[in-house]
């Protein structure tokens, strides 16, 4: 979320947060319902995460999102990109800032027009990386950010009791990912830290469409078992092209 929402993150978290959560998965369901684009039901797992880097506050959801759906006949379509991207997300960036904008104006009324035109005067960022190659891959992801804090024990390289600072690593991301480190007052880490902290009983990882729970014990098993079964078909069709092709290459005559 852009940083003119970060006030109204501090003020009214459950609802923002909220808010990110359902328009994120409205613009993605929208995108894959539309035939054009895909045509069929999707699924996602949104992480909410609210730190930088430097333990400021930059609100984001990390979006685990399988590539295609499950078509109204049951069967299971891969997006039209061939597995190099999701949806445009140029065009799915605009379509999130309009949903996003809409739904805080019905949830929180009464927030000045300034604010609203504030929202508009930069491009909202929506930022797609490449598909896992393989199932570890995304076991591997989901063990990194599922449950991760705003900072980790590793990060915190030394705390001066004299001076009162606290020093930690970071990733300066602007200038290519260079690894550093930042030394704060204790009371100005513990500020930030004390950003990150949710509403009691706020739900932090959500799951919905088809890696919803209602999908979970029926459905998933049944169109995990069909993609199997193609996977299988497809790797003995490939076996049985080869085993051709080496036996035409043994008949055919090398002068």
């Amino acid at each position: 979320m852009p940083q003119e929402l970060n006030w109204l993150c501090l003020e009214k978290p459950r609802e923002v947060y909220a808010i990110l959560f359902k328009t994120a998965w409205a613009t993605l369901s929208q995108f894959g319902n539309n035939p054009k684009h895909l045509g069929a039901k999707m699924g996602m797992i949104g992480v909410l995460h609210t730190w930088g880097q430097n333990l400021s506050l930059h609100p984001h959801l990390h979006c685990i999102v399988p590539g295609g759906g499950i078509t109204k006949t049951g069967r299971w379509r891969t997006t039209k990109s061939k597995g190099k991207y999701l949806f445009n997300v140029t065009a799915m960036s605009i379509v999130y800032r309009a949903k996003f904008v809409s739904e805080l104006r019905k949830t929180i009324p009464g927030l000045p027009q300034s604010f609203y035109d504030s929202l508009f005067k930069n491009q909202w960022v929506v930022y797609s990386k490449a598909t896992f190659v393989k199932p570890e891959f995304v076991i591997e992801y989901l063990g990194r950010y599922t449950h991760k804090i705003a900072i980790s024990n590793y990060r915190i390289k030394g705390i001066n009791k004299e001076k009162s600072t606290v020093t930690f690593s970071l990733k300066e991301y602007r200038n290519n990912g260079k690894n550093s480190t930042m030394t704060l007052t204790t009371k100005e880490f513990i500020r930030r830290f004390s950003l990150h902290i949710l509403p009691k009983g706020f739900t932090r990882i959500r799951h919905y469409g088809i890696l919803s729970s209602s999908w979970k014990k029926e459905k998933l098993p049944h169109m995990q078992e069909l993609l199997n079964r193609n996977k299988t078909v497809t790797k003995a069709k490939e076996t049985k092209q080869e085993k051709e092709l080496f036996v035409t290459h043994l008949k055919r005559c090398p002068y």
